[in-house]
């Protein structure tokens, strides 16, 4: 698998690829067609060029943790340009600029689609074998070795299997903390074992070494991919720091476990966590600057409101579907947990069965059986959370946040995970991070990890990110992956 690092840059590569492409193509088109070049001033160009980016985005293009093989890579290629062609059509037809311009002349459309089609393939593959020739193996020298440590590192090599681990420790107690997890080989050197079987069927045959904090300067002249801080005594840290400065002015970087998560997962597990990260930690602009909140708020009210008008058609039908489909009503509401955990109603399309609930309160599950067959559709497209843009003008709720949980999830939810209040320092969102991170919840584990993704939103907050998940939100309504 390709590092976090490579997938950045063939994203970056890829796009910058695309704009060059749609350039080319549209002036080759020209040629072919008109025998004159483009003009490459039209803000009509410009603006094609942008849905065909969104497009491709929307399809899961840019992302090549999914591109296995060239039959996906194919296919999400296809799926982007038939639905940003069919996007931009329409618009043509909507606007009346059909036939006004050369540019959105058929003739020149169509030319201008199949050699794009060839082109955005073409680089897909040379991006893909690049990142197979390039990838990077990482090698990670990790202070300490707790139980958390040694998840982190099973949990990593699952997604990286060339990834090495050494892990230097202070514990006299270590071996026997490591022996739940490896079975020991003891190498050469007096003080250090290397694990030659793994017991997790994951990750048979992977081999890390561990070995004494006090032979921190012998590993420290060595490359690593970084260095990670876990439970190593706060003297002995003392006085490995010149050593770490050295490092860290060789480029190699030093995480705790949580600012790792961060920068690579995109998102904070709480068991990493500890009140002076939180304490001193940067980021958190949303909780200490009043006006990002406000301006939020104003945004969330005006675009909810904007939304309500135009898709007012799309609830009647919606209404009139579930009427037929199942016996009951057409909304349904429950008590959520709001900001500072205050208690609110939020609303929804039914889209369960009217008894649903009539056994007690459980977990929405995959394939539940209490789901109606609208309820499925409203479900994968998201469409039963469009009454709660209501929610949002009453100020209740934000368009992006973390999803409000049952105020009877969260007694058991606080008790389980640590730091889960958190979740609740920001008004709670039809949408968030985690919703598009992370498919399913429905358990507390899942929940664990949706705040996760919820901690590394609340700490990065900006306009931006907005931006990105509100992307991510339309692909899920067009794919049809929502829960």
């Amino acid at each position: 698998m390709s590092s976090p690092v490579s997938r950045r840059v063939s994203t970056w590569l890829l796009l910058a690829s695309d704009i060059v492409g749609l350039l080319f193509c549209f002036n080759l088109a020209f040629v072919l067609r008109l025998e004159q070049f483009l003009d490459l001033r039209s803000p009509l160009l410009y603006c094609l060029i942008i849905v065909y980016l969104l497009g491709l985005y929307v399809s899961d293009s840019y992302k090549f943790a999914k591109l296995g093989s060239r039959f996906k890579l194919f296919d999400q290629l296809v799926f982007g340009i038939i639905a940003t062609v069919t996007a931009i059509t329409s618009l043509i037809y909507l606007t009346g600029l059909w036939g006004s311009q050369p540019l959105v002349g058929r003739g020149i459309l169509l030319i201008s689609v199949i050699l794009f089609a060839i082109w955005a393939i073409a680089s897909r593959t040379i991006v893909s074998q690049w990142i197979s020739k390039n990838q990077e193996y990482s090698r990670f020298l990790i202070l300490g070795s707790s139980n958390k440590a040694l998840s982190f590192r099973d949990k990593y090599q699952l997604e990286q299997r060339t990834a090495q681990f050494v892990f230097l420790t202070d514990h006299q107690g270590t071996r026997s903390i490591l022996n739940q997890h490896y079975y020991w080989q003891t190498a050469n050197q007096a003080q250090t074992a290397v694990a030659t079987k793994i017991k997790s069927p994951l990750l048979q045959d992977h081999r890390i070494t561990i070995d004494s904090i006090d032979n921190f300067p012998n590993w420290s002249k060595q490359s690593w991919s970084g260095i990670l801080i876990d439970d190593i005594n706060k003297n002995i840290l003392e006085q490995i720091v010149p050593d770490l400065m050295q490092m860290r002015l060789r480029g190699i970087s030093v995480y705790n476990f949580a600012d790792f998560c961060e920068q690579v997962w995109y998102k904070i597990p709480p068991v990493y966590i500890k009140d002076d990260w939180v304490a001193f930690s940067s980021g958190f602009s949303i909780l200490h600057h009043p006006v990002n909140a406000k301006l939020k708020q104003i945004l969330d009210m005006a675009i909810a409101l904007g939304l309500l008008l135009v898709t007012l058609p799309l609830v009647i039908l919606v209404a009139i579907a579930i009427k037929i489909n199942s016996s009951g009503s057409i909304f349904y509401s429950q008590i959520r947990t709001g900001l500072n955990g205050k208690k609110f109603r939020v609303y929804k399309f039914r889209s369960m069965r009217q008894d649903a609930e009539k056994k007690g309160l459980q977990w929405a599950k995959k394939k539940d059986p209490r789901i109606t067959r609208v309820g499925h559709v409203l479900r994968a497209t998201r469409i039963d959370e469009l009454p709660q843009l209501w929610n949002v003008i009453k100020g209740d709720m934000s368009l992006i946040g973390p999803r409000p949980e049952r105020p009877e999830f969260d007694l058991d939810l606080r008790k389980e995970i640590p730091y889960y209040d958190l979740r609740y320092l920001v008004k709670p969102g039809i949408t968030g991070w985690a919703q598009v991170c992370y498919p399913y919840c429905a358990s507390v584990e899942d929940s664990y990890q949706k705040l996760a993704y919820d901690l590394y939103y609340i700490k990065n907050y900006s306009l931006g990110l907005d931006f990105v998940i509100a992307l991510k939100t339309l692909r899920v309504i067009i794919l049809g992956k929502g829960r």
